[in-house]
């Protein structure tokens, strides 16, 4: 494989001063004082340059020296380097349709007059460098205008065009060439985990796992698969060491499901010192009377029930009768040391609360929730053998006071207990609350029907929120189980109870340093309430239908601690929306999911896990504690060294998850990876997994935006990216002119990912995007697995106008920019949240009519949210394209169509990720400049 990745010259020759960067901020986000360098870390040779105003180049002040990107540098080990074939170049001169009305162009006031454009454009061979990476909010005001913009630039500018010739796109790494190539060379086959440190195929690549001692990638992936050897060299790549580990990933029917084994009332075999489970990197010795811990050598005696002779290499008889000998991921039978109070937990239950107030009854919502909970009741979670499920149901209404319903099977009909006092709520009844949904199944259906109109008449508006969330949790621990909430609810919780929340949406802390204020919950209710929650095992799942604020960032704080998810539905109209609620609701219902968990990660000598993302608790350094943990969440575990690790032991891993079943049974789910360790970066830098590297910054940067400014943020990874391939250029690949832009094989993408992340609104504010929305995309994020967050930061757009109806196969993804669609075209964008289909005002009327049974694009009807069931092949193939890329993915993606000029276009622009952002936020293009102008800076 080659070391040289990816080589490039850019527009311009040396570094200019002048770009407005301040000095890199290395290190962590949560210590602002780290402004220095720390040791061990290369330093850049002076300071980065005072801005020009707004981040501009002085005037006639152009860069040195034109040169050509794209052409191949010196080049001394490995094979000719890879070019990356794209489609034929598109004219990027011009948009690929007429701008926006001049409003959206007055945005952009040009600060250079036309004539020095025109000068700069001859001197360049490609695009003007400006403003790179000072993503402040001065952006939107200093940018400078090319006639004909960048490649689907919004700045247009009126103006005969000037001769100049344009980075070409094609040129420089693609995202969807790299998934394609690596879909050639590894989809459809066997990956076997045999091999300590190998890499597995990308996230985006079909195969087949096959466990053979390591954990499946399905379950863990890592930034790299091979670990510097010592603390220094780690602090000179600065490539984070992190695992994102999704310990109940789900696993395709072709795949073997996890092995339970069962020591009976002795329990595990565990490493006496550092309590690690057997596994395959125990060691037998002396006959097989005794084992050395692969984590920390402590050499334990076998007890005599676990006994076994070895063979003639030392591996027991047994080897590959013992699942905890030969695979990575099994499950062991918890014994009753493992269970809360040692006594066997009670099977889980769920608790429906709905908030009944005006408008919910009004706008049919209420009657909605409770006719599809007869349905999804049917289907609660069970184990494979069980007949029915053993989860217990309760059911729980709220306005500004809580009612609770008896349904006891014995019942005639249900009785409703009303607690008016919210400042200390209590459960007032046992019996009854709590059932078996097949023995009480009349009477809950009887009371699902009487709840929307025991409310019809109801005229209170005001809704209480935290002591919604105690009564559930109250009536679970005094259950003795753990379970789920499941809260539909829409208003700013404004009664006078315990979490009153006040409308604090205030849009001028936005680009300030108290932005980060609104990201935070804004009364200190919810964290300890969530603290209780996750001590009694109560998981908090949350649908929100807000009409307008309704804090996110407060209300989403408890299903986020305590391992639940959050759905928002914004301004939801029965009619139009809810497909996509109870999609998510049967989704959610019906997962795989594990109760009242606790995660440890154990490493061997030399590192250990120092940081945790996820939807998570942390009491102390080590547990993790989650209320439940289900096939989606992941959970992202950052790593530092302690001492020096060996090239011949590794690095090993093991992930252990105590948990509770839907049935009710103590569990151990143990998850083992052995990585590479090298004293060699070029190891380091060809073992890297960009999608999993993405994963990890946005979730740390996501973490930081509750303390430091978005701009330090912003900085920080820009410079970490820098550093990054800096340290990669200086010390693994063959010199060249420092003009050249060398990426390694395994990051080439890392830079438009990264990109991606910077322009995401999370880290910067758009006019357009609510401070609900930010936090609700906060949120999200911060649980996602790699394949989730991958497709989140750069989603999918297909052409669907060249559909082959006869084919199954889904059309060939292209890049997300404008230069790419066409006016003829009609192309389908999905980001795993989202998903557009966007009609070109050319489109062929016969494709209009298959899909939407009208006869022309002016008859398309934008307001509607799924596609009609039309019986001809163009509909019935475009609708399983859709279900196909639906699949697997967390949360049902709601359709919105966009048709070419119209206004709501500019939502959809905000995907097209490389392109440069309406309201700031750089191109691919101009973003790949920056990042080695700042490499430049660092080798100087």
């Amino acid at each position: 494989m080659s070391q040289q990745g990816y080589v490039a010259t850019p527009p311009y020759s040396q570094s200019q001063p002048g770009i407005g960067l301040s000095p890199p901020h290395y290190g962590h986000y949560g210590d602002p004082s780290h402004t220095g360098s720390p040791p061990g870390m290369m330093k850049p040779a002076g300071p980065l340059g005072a801005a020009a105003p707004g981040g501009m180049l002085p005037q006639g002040h152009p860069p040195h020296g034109p040169h050509q990107f794209g052409q191949n540098g010196a080049h001394a080990q490995g094979p000719p380097l890879q070019r990356f074939p794209g489609p034929p170049p598109v004219n990027n001169a011009a948009p690929s349709y007429a701008p926006y009305s001049p409003s959206t162009q007055s945005s952009y006031p040009s600060p250079v007059s036309t004539s020095s454009v025109a000068q700069l454009g001859t001197q360049l061979s490609a695009m003007h460098v400006n403003s790179y990476a000072n993503y402040g909010p001065q952006m939107a005001g200093a940018q400078l205008s090319y006639p004909g913009g960048f490649p689907g630039g919004p700045a247009q500018m009126a103006g005969p065009p000037q001769p100049q010739k344009k980075l070409d796109p094609d040129s420089i790494p693609s995202p969807i060439q790299v998934i394609e190539n690596d879909r050639a060379t590894r989809g459809g086959q066997v990956y076997t985990t045999n091999t300590r440190g190998q890499i597995p195929p990308l996230v985006t690549t079909d195969c087949t796992i096959q466990d053979q001692g390591n954990a499946s990638p399905r379950y863990i992936r890592c930034t790299t698969y091979c670990f510097p050897c010592t603390s220094d060299m780690a602090k000179q790549a600065q490539i984070p060491l992190a695992a994102i580990i999704k310990p109940f990933a789900t696993i395709p029917s072709n795949e073997t499901p996890l092995y339970l084994v069962n020591h009976g009332e002795t329990g595990p075999v565990r490493c006496n010192r550092c309590k690690a489970y057997m596994c395959p990197f125990m060691q037998f010795i002396e006959g097989g009377r005794r084992y050395q811990c692969g984590f920390c050598n402590c050499v334990n005696d076998v007890p005599p029930f676990y006994f076994q002779h070895l063979d003639h290499i030392g591996r027991r008889l047994d080897h590959y009768e013992k699942p905890e000998l030969s695979l990575g991921s099994y499950e062991y039978v918890a014994t009753l040391d493992y269970c809360r109070k040692n006594k066997p937990p009670n099977p889980p239950a769920f608790i429906f609360m709905i908030d009944v107030s005006y408008s919910n009854i009004k706008n049919g919502l209420v009657k909605l929730i409770c006719e599809e909970l007869k349905t999804v009741l049917e289907k609660l979670p069970k184990e494979d053998q069980e007949e029915t499920s053993s989860l217990r149901v309760g059911f729980i209404t709220y306005n500004k006071v809580l009612h609770f319903f008896n349904v006891k099977s014995t019942l005639a009909r249900p009785q409703m207990m009303v607690v008016t006092d919210v400042s200390e709520v209590f459960v007032p009844l046992l019996d009854g609350f709590l059932v078996s949904y097949q023995e009480s199944q009349s009477v809950i259906h009887n009371l699902l029907d009487q709840i929307p109109e025991m409310f019809a008449d109801s005229n209170e508006n005001e809704t209480v929120f935290a002591p919604v969330i105690r009564a559930g949790m109250e009536a679970l621990k005094a259950a003795d189980c753990p379970g789920k909430l499941f809260i539909f609810h829409s208003s700013l919780p404004t009664a006078e109870a315990p979490g009153k929340l006040k409308n604090r949406d205030d849009k001028k802390l936005i680009n300030t340093d108290k932005e980060k204020i609104l990201f935070q919950p804004q009364t200190n209710v919810y964290d300890p309430l969530a603290k209780d929650c996750v001590a009694h095992g109560c998981c908090v799942t949350l649908f929100l239908f807000p009409s307008q604020y309704v804090d996110v960032a407060s209300l989403g704080l408890v299903p986020q601690l305590t391992g639940g998810t959050l759905y928002k539905y914004n301004n939801f109209q029965v009619h139009l929306d809810s497909q996509q609620f109870l999609n998510d609701l049967r989704n959610d219902i019906e997962k795989k999911i594990g109760f009242d968990a606790i995660m440890r990660v154990r490493t061997s000598t030399g590192f250990r896990a120092t940081d945790f993302f996820g939807g998570i608790y942390m009491n102390n350094t080590t547990d993790v504690e989650m209320a439940a943990i289900d096939c989606d969440k992941a959970v992202t575990v950052e790593f530092k060294h302690d001492d020096k690790l060996s090239e011949d032991s590794g690095a090993l891993i093991q992930c252990a998850v105590l948990y509770t079943t839907v049935s009710g049974q103590r569990r151990l789910r143990i998850h083992n990876l052995g990585l590479n360790c090298s004293s060699q970066l070029a190891d380091l830098y060809k073992s890297c997994e960009t999608d999993a590297l993405i994963n990890f910054f946005a979730k740390s940067a996501f973490k930081a935006v509750l303390h430091q400014p978005l701009k330090v943020i912003r900085e920080i990874l820009v410079n970490q990216t820098a550093h990054v391939l800096a340290c990669y250029r200086k010390n693994c690949a063959s010199p060249s002119a420092a003009s050249q832009l060398i990426l390694p094989d395994s990051m080439k993408v890392l830079p438009v990912y990264m990109n991606c992340l910077l322009k995401n609104c999370v880290l910067l504010s758009r006019p357009e995007i609510s401070t609900d929305e930010r936090a609700y995309q906060r949120q999200l994020v911060m649980t996602m697995g790699v394949a989730d967050s991958q497709l989140f930061f750069y989603p999918q757009l297909r052409p669907i106008h060249t559909l082959d109806v006869k084919s199954t196969t889904l059309p060939a993804a292209i890049r997300c920019s404008e230069s790419r669609l066409s006016e003829e075209g009609i192309f389908l964008l999905a980001n795993g949240v989202n998903m557009f289909l966007w009609l070109g005002v050319s489109s062929p009327p016969e494709l209009i009519q298959g899909i939407f049974n009208v006869p022309s694009f002016a008859h398309v009807n934008t307001d509607i949210t799924s596609l009609p069931e039309l019986g001809n092949p163009y509909s019935q193939t475009l609708r399983m394209i859709m279900g196909i890329i639906q699949q697997k993915r967390p949360y049902s993606m709601k359709l919105t169509i966009v048709k070419q000029r119209e206004q709501p276009e500019m939502v959809f622009r905000q995907f097209l990720v490389e392109d440069k952002g309406l309201y700031g936020g750089s191109s691919y293009v101009d973003f790949l400049c920056c990042v080695h102008k700042e490499i430049c800076q660092l080798l100087n």
